[in-house]
């Protein structure tokens, strides 16, 4: 399993809803990119100024909501992931 570095969140993206609200099948080029996603793997956290390590707000198995163009998209043994930064996290779902 690929482990993240630092403050960064391996996240597995949420399939695109392939149906509008009115139930129309939606072609895959207008489906929505996800924002929404699983953490799968979160990195030990970011060391700050005082040499301390800060500890990360997300844990794995939370659904986060993430900004459209935070990360890098990783295949990793034929899955395909987001690796983000924790400051890419806008919001984790409860």
């Amino acid at each position: 399993m690929l482990q993240p570095l630092g403050d960064r969140v391996l996240v597995k993206p949420l399939e695109a809803e392939e149906k509008s609200a009115g139930g129309i099948i939606l072609p895959e080029k207008a489906q929505e990119k996800p924002r929404e996603g699983e953490v799968i793997a979160v990195g030990p956290g970011k060391v700050n100024d005082e040499g301390e390590r800060r500890k990360m707000s997300v844990k794995v198995g939370d659904t986060v909501v993430y900004s459209e163009y935070g990360g890098t998209e990783v295949t990793y043994e034929g899955t395909d992931y987001l690796l983000i930064d924790e400051g890419s996290i806008l919001a984790v779902k409860g």
